[in-house]
């Protein structure tokens, strides 16, 4: 199992690999995913991206083993500076540093190339790993989404957890130089 794990933007062509990732009964069980998804609805939704969604994927090497997609709202004057995160990990790569590389690169992507000032997601309140995960980026609990979700045969609630861009991180890049 290679060490490293690098974050790239997701391609069309990676329609096979998140419909093994999105397969897997512990990655369904955290998203408000259906199990049983069909590799061509992966196919058509990387083919036809809606405007504003960003996604990203997680290799080891050249396989993909997790990916996270960052939902904005470009034609909503009012919520442009926010955000909307969902993700998953392969079950054999759960705490090995995917979701981290994820998270890290969607952050910097928010912060210093999108401008968005709020990151929001949803995290079932019993997946304790996540809410780890996304408390270590800084993302605070807002509120509870009582019975959020119909999963393996009862409802769960949710955590509605956001992320505000700390203070003094507009990076404003005044040593480039424009030709």
């Amino acid at each position: 199992m290679p060490d490293t794990i690098t974050v790239r933007h997701t391609e069309p062509s990676d329609f096979e690999a998140l419909h093994k990732v999105l397969s897997q009964p512990r990655a369904i069980w955290g998203t408000a995913q259906l199990p049983y998804p069909s590799a061509e609805s992966w196919r058509k939704r990387l083919a036809e991206p809606p405007p504003g969604f960003y996604s990203l994927v997680a290799c080891a090497g050249d396989e993909v083993v997790g990916q996270l997609g960052l939902h904005t709202a470009p034609n909503s004057p009012r919520r442009r500076h926010a955000g909307s995160i969902g993700m998953a990990v392969r079950d054999d790569w759960h705490g090995k540093g995917a979701g981290s590389a994820l998270m890290r690169a969607a952050v910097d992507l928010a912060d210093r190339w999108l401008n968005l000032t709020r990151l929001e997601l949803e995290v079932y309140t019993d997946n304790a790993p996540a809410i780890r995960l996304y408390e270590k980026f800084g993302f605070v609990r807002e509120g509870v989404h009582k019975q959020y979700t119909f999963r393996d045969g009862r409802f769960v609630d949710a955590y509605a957890m956001a992320r505000l861009r700390p203070e003094g991180t507009e990076l404003l890049h005044s040593d480039m130089t424009v030709a």
